[in-house]
């Protein structure tokens, strides 16, 4: 959900899209000179570790992505997909892949849709950086909240199925698959707050008053009754693989921020869709939903609630405020690998510019929950 200026827009069956960020972060690219791997020395380790592995090995480069440089390896029976830590200077416990092999690991037996993690390398003499290997799941990857080119039965379904994949997520017990230890319960806002924060001021390139009030009011306003479950930490559209044809999930993408934690943070996230401006990815924003399909948000809350037990989510200002300071927190980050030379996406500096948008958007919310 990192948000980009709205590029190019088009009018499909009276659905307005944004089709850049679909044309832009689609299918892969040749790998750039500063993240190519040493083919022969991957090749060896993939042979060696990874079932069923056989040459001779083509890799790729993902398009979308500038946190985790990731890369399609093709051979002449299977594809796969590695996902390295970037080089460089990297803030405080980010880019935590061994983090992402565990959690797909561990949820992959027990049906939740996530690829199969094949072997994790924690020598950077073969690629420069730690790493691990999955299988690269085939299917649709959407940019667009909108979701053009399906029906309105089909959009609804999907959106549907999002939300009881996300619910499913956070009523699986965590301790029976053995990540009782993959993050600490209680005071999850409390310490995402401190995280974010620090390494806000680690990267900052320019003083926003509104996200120092933020940084004082958000962790004094909590609100009660916070529960724990595996929270992704960025659940949203573009980090799903949709079944080629059927209104389904078949895998979720891109676990790096994944803890334990309070499921409202993530379930709060993946609402920010229907509130942020329209020029954010997969926002919704201004969109006619009921003649599209997609579900209102007051109908999004009321089958979460549904599906984890809940009987209301109130508040949802204060979430909404939280949302949008982490994003800013989030990009703010990337402004400061571009500034290090460690950014891996030359749409880095697109996504930098809606940093203060963000920020007086979290603020505003933040007016409306008692600020």
């Amino acid at each position: 959900m990192h948000p980009l200026p709205l590029a190019e827009e088009r009018v499909h069956k009276g659905v307005m899209t944004d089709t850049a960020p679909q044309d832009a972060f689609s299918g892969v690219k040749p790998v750039e000179e500063r993240h190519k791997l040493d083919e022969a020395a991957l090749a060896s380790w993939l042979a060696a570790n990874v079932e069923g592995f056989e040459g001779p090995l083509q890799i790729f480069q993902f398009k979308g992505g500038q946190s985790n440089p990731t890369y399609q390896l093709v051979t002449p029976a299977r594809k796969y997909v590695l996902r390295k830590k970037p080089g460089g200077k990297l803030l405080p416990s980010a880019h935590a892949v061994d983090r992402e092999f565990r959690v797909i690991s561990a949820l992959h037996p027990t049906g939740f849709p996530v690829a199969r993690a094949y072997a994790l390398c924690t020598d950077d003499s073969v690629a420069g950086a730690m790493f691990y290997v999955m299988e690269m799941v085939e299917g649709r990857i959407i940019w667009d909240g909108a979701f053009p080119d399906v029906t309105p039965e089909h959009r609804r379904a999907v959106y549907e199925h999002k939300i009881a994949t996300l619910a499913k997520l956070h009523t699986t017990d965590y301790s029976a698959i053995g990540l009782a230890d993959y993050g600490k319960p209680g005071n999850y806002f409390a310490r995402q707050i401190d995280r974010w924060t620090k390494q806000y001021k680690l990267s900052e390139t320019e003083v926003i008053d509104e996200m120092n009030q933020l940084m004082e009011w958000l962790p004094a306003t909590i609100p009660p009754g916070e529960r724990t479950s595996i929270v992704h930490g960025d659940y949203r559209l573009d980090n799903m693989v949709l079944h080629p044809r059927e209104p389904r999930v078949i895998a979720v993408l891109d676990w790096e921020l994944s803890t334990l934690g309070d499921p409202l943070a993530d379930f709060t996230y993946y609402l920010m869709n229907w509130v942020l401006p329209r020029d954010a990815r997969s926002s919704l924003n201004g969109l006619d939903l009921k003649s599209i399909g997609i579900p209102e948000r007051d109908e999004v809350v009321a089958l979460y609630c549904q599906h984890t037990g809940r009987d209301n989510i109130a508040n949802l200002d204060w979430y909404f405020a939280y949302n949008a300071f982490r994003l800013a927190c989030i990009l703010q980050g990337i402004a400061g690998r571009v500034r290090d030379g460690t950014a891996a996406s030359a749409h880095a500096l697109e996504m930098i510019k809606r940093i203060r948008p963000l920020a007086l958007g979290s603020y505003g919310f933040a007016k409306k929950a008692g600020l």
